[in-house]
């Protein structure tokens, strides 16, 4: 056997007797840890039956001599008596501030002195009977600058306070009497009546008191003297949601000038029951196209006819230009049929759709706004378009719509 061969047998032979020394060791260790546990477990046995044993003979030498001496109960029983009605008081007490909703001079002490004891918000909450962010609220508005909170001076500060509060007082005869000759013989507004007594005179009347004397006023007289007559145009509010898929205005090619043939605004008009027209122009002539609508605003029926209106002359569109009206809601419809884009004005501004509404006024000097569109049947419709579209333009070197319109689609 050479030597390195002889010297690995001798490092095996090493390995395995430290294994098994180890084993022994472990072996070892755990039998003592049992032998422990053993122990342990029968010395709290016998401890806890000592302390049975023990705890059976003091009760019975207590019930020999007896529980408690009677007198030695009657000594305590007014003791526990009075601590019930103090508990008792002390939440009638809580119970009653919380009914009352102002702060009383007795809680702010309360408060300046449980936060000098550096007692915790919520605690402090529940002592005097008020809510968490009552209570950060009075600490907020009654502090001094430095942010130090101080009773007297707390109270204080919220009674000046309430005492600068205005109220809903009754306003005087005298001064309602002299509102009305503001109206009546200056024509003032009721900002200007309340700016004026402010400013002047230190009187508060809010402009909102002085519409309610024009308002209770039976005769009307008031009202004539104001700017509006007090007639206002009440319109709904969020009548309809936003169309989906609107492309803007501002996407709109630059080309759009008014100038280049194709491109078309369209619009609505609609009498006091809500029956709508809808017309349709072409910038750079004017040309017009108008139709009475049987189901009103509705956005399917309205894309039949605008696609009835314009459909032969479909080669010639390239843009169309509307409003934010709910009856264009269906707009892709459009698009699919015509093969043209529409594109959307920003809300509030007519302006950028200036042909249209230009034709529209147009068009009320045949239909007046107050009209019902039950009287105008579709030929008197078409007569109006007639006569539009055959009226000379300066625009057009005073030249007609329907002339120049027919030269580019011809």
């Amino acid at each position: 056997m050479t030597g390195w061969v002889k010297l690995v047998w001798l490092f095996h032979v090493a390995l395995i007797e430290i294994k098994t020394i180890k084993d022994y060791v472990t072996e070892k260790r755990t039998r003592l840890w049992r032998k422990r546990a053993k122990r342990s477990a029968s010395s709290k046995t016998k401890c806890n039956k000592r302390v049975s044993l023990s705890e059976r003979c003091r009760r019975s030498r207590h019930v020999a001599r007896g529980c408690l001496h009677l007198s030695e109960r009657k000594k305590k029983e007014p003791a526990i008596q009075i601590k019930k009605e103090t508990e008792v008081s002390q939440r009638l007490t809580n119970f009653v501030l919380q009914m009352y909703h102002q702060l009383i001079s007795e809680q702010r002490s309360q408060i300046f002195a449980l936060l000098q004891k550096k007692t915790a918000r919520k605690e402090i909450a529940d002592i005097v009977g008020i809510s968490q962010s009552t209570l950060s609220r009075e600490i907020k508005r009654n502090s001094t600058p430095s942010g130090k909170y101080i009773w007297k001076k707390a109270h204080d500060m919220a009674m000046q306070r309430r005492k600068n509060t205005v109220t809903n007082a009754k306003l005087s005869d005298e001064l309602v009497w002299r509102i009305k000759e503001y109206i009546t013989n200056d024509q003032w507004s009721p900002r200007q009546i309340s700016g004026y007594l402010r400013m002047n005179e230190g009187i508060k009347v809010s402009h909102q008191s002085i519409y309610n004397i024009i308002h209770n006023d039976t005769t009307g007289k008031l009202a004539e003297h104001t700017r509006h007559k007090m007639k206002y145009r009440h319109r709904p509010k969020g009548g309809h949601l936003p169309i989906k898929d609107r492309v803007s205005i501002h996407e709109r090619s630059k080309d759009v000038d008014g100038k280049r043939f194709g491109d078309f605004e369209m619009d609505l008009i609609v009498d006091p029951a809500q029956h709508a027209i809808l017309t349709i122009v072409e910038k750079s002539t004017n040309m017009l196209f108008m139709q009475k609508l049987p189901f009103g605003k509705m956005s399917k029926p309205l894309v039949k006819v605008v696609r009835k209106l314009l459909l032969p002359y479909k080669d010639s569109l390239k843009t169309i230009t509307t409003d934010n009206g709910p009856e264009f809601a269906a707009h892709k419809d459009i698009t699919k049929y015509l093969g043209v884009p529409v594109y959307f004005a920003d809300p509030y501004c007519s302006w950028q759709k200036g042909a249209i509404e230009n034709t529209n006024k147009l068009i009320r000097q045949y239909i007046p706004k107050k009209d019902s569109f039950d009287n105008y049947t579709d030929k008197r419709i078409m007569s109006i378009q007639k006569k539009l579209n055959e009226r000379p333009r300066e625009k057009l070197n005073f030249s007609t719509p329907k002339c120049e319109f027919f030269k580019h689609v011809l």
